[in-house]
């Protein structure tokens, strides 16, 4: 890439989250596990998904989308960041940074999508059941998750363009543990402040967009609940809604911080931190979220891990 953009950095360096060597050890050791718990966990209601006939249904088929994109967004990361807490080599090369920056925004944005598809079943769901295999069928809900996939990948295309038609000619220090746009923003040797607008517009327009459709669908099932006359009714029907909710609050929570700041140098700090909460702690959380609070998971889970025998007993 030296001709166009007289671009001359053939690698960068990931700075990292910290040099000291104690917290080292340690940030590698607990960031490992989050790691560990994250595949086992994703990777078995992907499973259970699948293999399980009964939660052959939207809902659970939009959760082994979502497990899906947990599983990949940590490991683009993740792996580049245990090497380097671990090992004293810190490099990335060019084309691994153009790599790793495009599928994080991809499975980013597309869990956006995704978590507002998700609202939209739960809305109709509660709110109009007795049409719900008919608004929900499966032709729906395969287009639903495939134009979240398309879109994502849209979107995440046009900002690595973006980013890498800027020139980068001398520095080459990534003030954080992957290649994100706004540090990589920050080394360019031509002004980026059209950059950082757009990504600030773009990112600021689809964000809060498909937040305030989150929210139009929970007003609506909020204000059907309130008609509900029985509190045991109306406790059940929300219980199904209580896991995405938690998950939409940390996702667009740690989005809408990291996404629509300027670039300084203090943000940038808090964006690492911001980043370790969605790229290692998150997606490691979210079966969790999912399998405490939905007894069709748990009795799946347990049907995978326990086996049919053991799983009855257990019902028992």
């Amino acid at each position: 890439m030296d001709g166009g953009n007289q671009t001359s950095v053939t690698e960068f360096i990931l700075l990292g989250i910290t040099n000291l060597p104690q917290l080292q050890i340690f940030l590698f050791i607990t960031f490992l596990m989050f790691y560990l718990f994250n595949l086992l966990g994703n990777l078995s209601i992907v499973t259970v998904v699948i293999t399980d006939q009964r939660l052959h249904t939207p809902m659970y088929f939009l959760l082994g989308n979502l497990s899906f994109l947990d599983f990949f967004l940590s490991s683009t990361t993740v792996p580049k960041m245990l090497s380097g807490l671990l090992m004293e080599d810190k490099r990335i090369s060019f084309h691994s940074c153009i790599a790793q920056l495009h599928f994080f925004q991809f499975f980013g944005s597309t869990q956006t999508l995704l978590l507002t598809s998700m609202s939209y079943d739960r809305y109709i769901a509660i709110c109009n059941p007795l049409r719900y295999h008919v608004l929900m069928a499966k032709r729906v809900c395969i287009q639903l998750a495939s134009s979240s996939w398309i879109t994502g990948f849209v979107y995440s295309l046009s900002q690595t363009i973006l980013t890498f038609m800027l020139p980068f000619c001398k520095l080459n220090k990534i003030s954080h543990f992957f290649c994100d746009i706004k540090p990589l923003l920050k080394l360019a040797c031509a002004d980026f402040h059209l950059n950082e607008s757009v990504l600030s517009i773009v990112t600021g327009c689809a964000t809060l967009s498909t937040l305030l459709l989150i929210i139009i669908s929970y007003v609506f099932i909020g204000t059907h609940l309130l008609n509900i006359r029985s509190p045991q009714g109306r406790r059940k029907a929300f219980s199904t809604c209580t896991s995405h909710l938690t998950v939409v609050l940390l996702y667009y929570g740690t989005a809408i911080s990291t996404y629509l700041r300027p670039a300084t140098d203090d943000s940038l700090d808090q964006d690492r931190l911001t980043a370790v909460l969605v790229t290692v702690i998150t997606p490691a959380l979210n079966p969790l979220i999912y399998s405490l609070r939905n007894k069709e998971v748990k009795r799946a889970l347990k049907k995978v891990f326990l086996g049919e025998q053991n799983c009855k007993r257990t019902q028992v």
